[in-house]
């Protein structure tokens, strides 16, 4: 979460606490009458819709703030679980029936955004480890995705700390320079050597596809609209909002868990991009990333070799390591306005794979898109407005909603994307959205993800109250699962392994692998005895200033 975001909970504004939760009050008023609350804690848990419509399978989730991974039937059944030592967001099933998980490490230093992970490895359907790769200290760190390629090697978001001085050099505004530096990401193709380590066998790196028009005596000084294919270092829609956090602001979030041990006063904005997502075509040998500091999503060329990859040539597609393609806003690369802006903080894109409804589209989660007519930019200041005791805040209270978004890229003849001269690349809208009927209930501004299932089904994981549904083709709900469970699991400085704050049941993302998947053929999938204990929600007493 953007550092303004998170200052909102705590309510850094100047003016008193009074007049906060007056203001809240008075939002309450004339925002759509909603009973959800902003957290899902009150909700009911489990299985709750059920019908005849839905996809038969399997589903792999990590809940929150444990060492485990769950398989879980349609029924609403735990049938597997892998166990590690460590906390993880999210894990790829194999063919073979191993689970490849990205694990949090837990002494890596610097980075604090949240994603944070720098291990990667492999459990065969047993829980023993077959594969362990570190790949996290003071300069790099992987995080928040991977993808595993065909030829079993994987694709990995890490980011690569720019030192304030190099950002200078780049090009950016001194006046946004954190004083630690800013972590863009890059991409690197891992091949494991197992059991232990793995090889670093292709890479690219944002950090050599930018462009400024800001100061012509440093790097990267050109025409953002003239480099559409760049990075624009100074792009508006990353600018800081509000004050900085203080020191102490900064350990009531670390103490609330919305920041993990590593956040200071020092690397507020430091996580420009946020990378959190990673999708590879290996027909197009393309890679596709979610970029939701810059709301955008872009597309790039893996046929490259890692010396092309830094420049402007080669590779299948004659562009180098610049951007094939990008979607979500325009404004970034001064081929568009504000109003044209898409996406917001979104999360999990992928390509919808072959043979399945709508294959060879993008697919996305789009998070926390803006309500015209709120008062409130996102679900932050009515949290922040309430006391940390609070944390049933009603959705009702932001007025912002999320939208699940696929969309035909268009190309030309060869296949090559159209850039229109003077416009944005399309389409100039999605070619298919599913959002609530009501709009507001279906919100979640963080995590989340969407699966394209083979019968044109949809599996929308609702990140924030950790909902998992189905939805058919009419887009209506065929099923839908609440989950029940949450851990203790903390760093062994006691600080949270993901910061999740009150979305005490937050999930990162499902998948749902269908039930004949070579992983699975032979497998025992009879429910696991004992089933896990719910965790059930107890409210703190209310504060005399509550919000009622």
């Amino acid at each position: 979460m953007p550092a303004l975001l998170l200052c909102a909970f705590l309510s850094c504004k100047t003016e008193p606490k009074e007049e906060a939760i007056a203001e809240a009050v008075v939002v309450r008023e004339w925002l759509p009458s909603d009973t959800r609350s902003m957290s899902g804690v009150s909700a009911e848990r489990g299985l709750i819709i059920d019908t005849d419509q839905d996809t038969p399978g399997y589903i792999l989730y990590e809940p929150p703030t444990s060492t485990y991974t769950y398989l879980l039937d349609k029924e609403g059944v735990l049938v597997h679980v892998w166990e590690s030592d460590l906390n993880s967001m999210n894990s790829y099933l194999q063919p073979n029936g191993h689970l490849i998980r990205l694990e949090r490490d837990e002494d890596f230093p610097v980075f604090a955004a949240g994603g944070q992970a720098g291990r990667i490895r492999e459990y065969d359907w047993e829980g023993n480890k077959v594969w362990d790769f570190e790949y996290a200290n003071e300069k790099e760190l992987l995080h928040h995705d991977i993808e595993i390629m065909p030829n079993g090697h994987i694709l990995g978001i890490s980011y690569e700390v720019l030192p304030a001085k190099e950002a200078l050099e780049a090009g950016m505004d001194p006046e946004r320079i954190p004083k630690a530096g800013i972590w863009l990401d890059k991409i690197v193709e891992i091949k494991p050597i197992k059991p232990e380590g793995g090889e670093i066998v292709w890479e690219w790196h944002m950090k050599d596809h930018l462009v400024q028009e800001l100061d012509p005596s440093r790097k990267n000084f050109g025409v953002v609209a003239e480099h559409p294919r760049k990075i624009h270092i100074n792009t508006p829609s990353a600018e800081a909002g509000g004050p900085p956090m203080t020191e102490e602001q900064i350990a009531q979030m670390k103490k609330m868990g919305f920041m993990t041990s590593n956040a200071s006063v020092d690397n507020q904005g430091s996580d420009l991009t946020h990378t959190n997502a990673i999708s590879y075509n290996a027909g197009l040998d393309q890679i596709v990333i979610s970029v939701p500091g810059f709301g955008e999503v872009y597309v790039i060329d893996h046929s490259t070799t890692t010396e092309e990859a830094k420049g402007s040539t080669g590779g299948r597609w004659g562009h180098g390591g610049e951007l094939l393609y990008r979607w979500g806003n325009p404004q970034n690369y001064g081929h568009g306005t504000q109003e044209e802006e898409k996406l917001y903080g979104q999360h999990d894109v992928k390509w919808i794979p072959k043979g399945y409804p709508g294959e060879g589209r993008l697919m996305v989660y789009n998070n926390d898109i803006h309500n015209p007519e709120s008062k409130l930019p996102s679900m932050w200041p009515a949290l922040g407005s309430a006391t940390s005791a609070d944390i049933n805040v009603s959705i009702a209270d932001v007025g912002n909603y999320s939208a699940v978004h696929e969309w035909a890229i268009p190309t030309d003849a060869e296949g090559h994307y159209i850039l229109p001269e003077n416009g944005a690349f399309g389409p100039p809208e999605p070619d298919w959205t599913y959002m609530a009927p009501d709009k507001y209930s279906f919100y979640s501004a963080f995590i989340s993800g969407a699966q394209r299932l083979k019968n044109g089904n949809t599996l929308i994981t609702q990140g924030m109250h950790g909902r998992i549904f189905e939805i058919n083709p009419e887009k209506e709900i065929v099923w839908e699962y609440w989950n029940p469970y949450k851990f203790g699991y903390t760093l062994p400085d006691g600080s949270p392994a993901q910061p999740v704050g009150p979305f005490l049941y937050a999930l990162f993302r499902s998948t749902l692998y269908a039930p004949d998947y070579p992983g699975l053929a032979g497998k025992e999938l009879s429910p696991v005895v004992p089933q896990p204990e719910p965790f059930v929600f107890t409210p703190p007493p209310a504060p005399q200033d509550s919000i009622q």
